[in-house]
């Protein structure tokens, strides 16, 4: 009754598992474990959903910026690369450089226009994009993921300077009405 990969596991596992019920049964119990622990680890994906969004602003000149406590990461939204059309080149500051709220940071071409990067926070740039320089499509492809641009060291909360997902989506309505 015993084929060759019943003294294999034989081999393998104590006294305890030889039945071959036992042996059986084995596998199930690996898998029920191997579920049950990836249940305990994964978070449900609304829950990261929910809290990636509620630490993401965005300002009327179509820039993003998510908090992630003392660094800031920011970009442009899609609502702004869908305007843009296809970007071809992206000026970006240095590590290091200061940003300040309201002001240029960088410059944004593509193939219909130019135009101007806003910094919706004030602090020192310690990160850049340097994926940007070599594929500016990339802002296009994914512009409020891999398509970032700087991340600042900016202390404090974003504050109520900027709008949410809801507000943002209102602003962009009117504003292509």
């Amino acid at each position: 009754f015993c084929r060759p990969w019943c003294s294999f596991w034989r081999i393998l596992l104590p006294p305890s598992f030889h039945s071959v019920a036992t042996m059986l049964s084995f596998p199930r119990m690996l898998i029920r474990a191997s579920v049950a622990r990836s249940a305990l680890v994964r978070p449900a994906p609304f829950a990261l959903a929910t809290r990636f969004m509620a630490n993401k602003g965005f300002t009327k000149s179509h820039e993003w910026v998510l908090d992630n406590g003392d660094i800031k990461t920011v970009g442009i939204t899609n609502f702004a690369q869908e305007a843009l059309g296809d970007v071809v080149f992206v000026d970006l500051p240095q590590v290091g450089d200061n940003v300040t709220m309201g002001d240029t940071f960088g410059a944004i071409e593509s193939v219909k226009a130019a135009s101007d990067l806003y910094a919706p926070v004030s602090g020192e740039v310690v990160e850049v994009n340097s994926k940007l320089e070599e594929a500016p499509e990339t802002v296009n492809e994914d512009p409020e993921g891999e398509g970032w641009m700087i991340k600042v060291k900016s202390p404090g909360d974003l504050g109520s300077d900027f709008l949410d997902e809801a507000a943002y989506e209102q602003h962009c309505a009117e504003e292509s009405h």
